[in-house]
């Protein structure tokens, strides 16, 4: 998970971080009278994984 954004891979949060941008894939929040917050710059070294903890 980064910011507000699941994914398996990189590849996922980096496809859900432009979605969110382009206001392609997730609804509006109803209510809200501002501008959608935007979604903060992708760390320049790729994200690791936290794995499962039992």
């Amino acid at each position: 998970m980064w910011w507000n954004f699941v994914g398996r891979t990189q590849e996922e949060i980096e496809q859900a971080r432009e979605d969110w941008m382009s206001g392609s894939r997730f609804g509006e929040v109803k209510g809200y009278a501002g501008d959608p917050l935007p979604a903060p710059e992708l760390p320049p070294v790729p994200l690791k994984a936290r794995g499962r903890v039992r």
